[in-house]
């Protein structure tokens, strides 16, 4: 019996082992570098691969309107001052409930290869440019008018750019001040963070439609709040307000919306704020080892994590924050 349970315990180790290899590989980590402080060379050029900055996307003026041009209905704004490194994606389809078309696809797309080798972006927010919506998921007066053959790939495509959002090396916030139903709420799910007005309705609803969602709620939801809850939400296509996404585990905050209708997107500044001061390397390493760590078993997300620490001992950032606490000053990091 101990045998036996010996050859079992060693086959889990060894398949541990190549899982923890291939994730390592897949990421550009140095698998050297895991138990051993000796080998260093890996985090420079890791990061200097992944962070050369990309060429910023037109930030534009900020405003409403019934009717928008096809390259206006993504806002992507750069803040400033104190919000330096906080990039806002702001959906601007006020005339279809900010629905996901063809168009904003595109458009996330564009924005989202700019942002994911942008340097200089520290957060990054997802909100409305319209009052009282988020997003109403998918586009059905267009989707009516695609053929059938046209539907699965228009599909495959949406989930594959929501699927780069949720990969984005940064810390991700949903602003949901408003509506977020199907697709719109598969957009926030994606995030690491969500936060909502207690006014704002949830749901992935496509049940009624006689579809399922596609763009990675069957998957994130349960992730996020549990299995057995899940399916009864997509199951009754159930939408919940604000307090009762918070009361699930859906959101992190709920506010009492504000005049303005921003109520969300202020507290998403809030906390974008906090994560400002922080070493960017660290953060980027963090999200990472968060991310894959959950989808693996403890002791390969435990090697997970000490690959990921190690990416950071090199770095010019670790030593600036030594220094920073020896000379009693805030440190100030450069992402190098």
């Amino acid at each position: 019996m101990a045998a036996k349970a010996s050859r079992a315990l060693g086959a889990l180790q060894a398949s541990s082992a190549r899982l923890t290899a291939v994730w390592c590989a897949r990421f550009g980590l140095d698998l050297r570098l895991l138990g051993t402080a000796r080998s260093l060379r890996a985090g420079s050029a890791m990061w200097a691969q992944g962070w050369t900055p990309a060429a910023r996307v037109a930030t534009l003026s900020r405003g409403y309107s019934s009717e928008v041009k096809a390259e206006d209905e993504l806002r992507v704004r750069y803040l400033e001052d104190e919000y330096r490194g906080i990039v806002v994606l702001g959906i601007n389809r006020a005339y279809a409930k900010n629905a996901i078309s063809k168009n904003l696809i595109k458009m996330l797309s564009k924005a989202v290869d700019a942002l994911k080798t942008d340097k200089k972006v520290r957060t990054i927010i997802i909100r409305s440019e319209a009052p009282g919506i988020f997003c109403a998921g998918a586009d059905l007066k267009e989707r009516v008018k695609m053929h059938s053959s046209e539907v699965g790939p228009f599909v495959s495509k949406a989930r594959a750019v929501i699927n780069e959002i949720a990969n984005l090396p940064v810390p991700t916030i949903a602003a949901i001040d408003g509506l977020a139903l199907g697709g719109g709420l598969e957009l926030a799910l994606a995030c690491d963070i969500r936060v909502a007005a207690s006014s704002a309705k949830m749901g992935l609803v496509e049940t009624k439609l006689a579809i399922i969602p596609g763009a990675g709620g069957t998957q994130r939801l349960p992730r996020t709040i549990g299995m057995s809850l899940a399916k009864e939400l997509i199951f009754s296509a159930r939408v919940l307000d604000g307090q009762e996404a918070k009361e699930v585990g859906l959101i992190s905050h709920v506010l009492e919306q504000n005049k303005e209708g921003d109520a969300a997107y202020k507290k998403a500044l809030d906390l974008a704020r906090e994560f400002l001061p922080q070493g960017p390397i660290a953060m980027r390493v963090a999200k990472l080892a968060i991310n894959q760590g959950m989808e693996v078993d403890l002791v390969t997300g435990l090697a997970i994590e000490e690959a990921c620490y190690a990416q950071t001992i090199p770095t010019k950032d670790r030593l600036e924050g030594l220094l920073a606490f020896k000379e009693k000053r805030p440190p100030r990091y450069k992402g190098e």
